[in-house]
């Protein structure tokens, strides 16, 4: 498709006695706590549907320590584009949602931003336009003028927004500057079809192309980058305007603190991140800007 073109209790007595003593909380009332949450309402969490797409294991596996951590049933939802779960969103069927920062500015106060991701030591991330490996002409966007281009989703920065306005910064203009546009709908298709000659050139996250370059180095190996863009904030974790207060803050602290235990930290290498943050929306005015080029914001 060229759309370019076309989340028995004690008595009073007893239980001044167990306050005076000191005893209750020697006795578990964290665990008391504990199992109380546990049985409590569901959290629904939205999943990028990017890398982690194709990546079932390590999503149960985070769920898994996410739903632990917080002694409460945790669900992941995934959908095949990040407009599916911008409406989830919307429709107050997530509570939390990992999403790109495009999406994040388009939702506006409907979300409120509760943690950036750390790569590499750093709340940032960039879009690379890539060629197949064997394409040794191409060294920037004016030389894929005419081509055929795979974008990675129309609501995704790095793999549609950023190469855009790149063109637009040229003085040319996106709709009519390549033969042949399409979407892959996820990062990593963006790679396989640059790869496979499906598209002579492609826009794709930094992050997912280093990612599958030491997970899945065949993939990446075919392919070139040829120009990174300047730095963006981090696609941010985001909850519903709508979630409650205690919530949030439960659910911030434990992405804060992932880095603090062992399993975190393991979590977090087969992630290839190193950590979150609280982040600030200043991260994205680099994103507001260019999404205001284009009547956007």
């Amino acid at each position: 498709m060229d759309m370019e073109k076309s989340i028995p209790l004690p008595n009073r007595n007893r239980r001044r006695w167990l306050i005076s003593s000191g005893y209750l909380a020697a006795a578990g009332l964290i665990g008391l706590t504990r199992k109380s949450q546990a049985t409590g309402r569901k959290i629904r969490v939205g999943m990028t549907p990017a890398f982690l797409h194709d990546q079932h294991g390590l999503l149960d596996e985070w769920r898994a320590f996410m739903a632990d951590s917080l002694q409460r049933p945790v669900e992941f939802l995934q959908r095949d584009s990040y407009r599916e779960t911008m409406d989830l969103l919307r429709l107050e069927k997530l509570d939390f949602a990992w999403i790109c920062d495009y999406p994040y500015l388009h939702l506006g106060k409907a979300v409120r931003l509760m943690a950036v991701p750390l790569y590499q030591g750093r709340p940032h991330y960039r879009s690379f336009l890539i060629v197949r490996k064997d394409n040794a002409q191409a060294s920037s966007m004016a030389d894929l003028a005419g081509a055929i281009f795979a974008y990675a989703d129309p609501y995704s920065n790095t793999g549609y927004l950023a190469p855009r306005y790149e063109i637009r910064q040229m003085g040319r203009d996106p709709v009519n500057y390549f033969r042949k546009t399409f979407f892959t709908w996820s990062h990593r298709k963006v790679v396989e079809a640059v790869a496979s000659g499906l598209a002579q050139g492609g826009a794709v996250d930094s992050y997912i192309w280093e990612t599958l370059s030491h997970v899945e180095p065949a993939v990446t190996d075919r392919t070139r980058v040829i120009s990174r863009s300047p730095e963006y904030g981090f696609p941010p974790f985001v909850s519903h305007r709508s979630t409650s207060a205690a919530d949030f803050q439960m659910m911030q602290q434990h992405l804060l603190g992932t880095a603090a235990s062992e399993k975190g930290r393991a979590l977090l290498a087969r992630l290839h991140l190193d950590g979150f943050i609280k982040g600030s929306p200043t991260l994205y005015d680099g994103v507001a800007r260019m999404m205001r080029a284009f009547g956007e914001a």
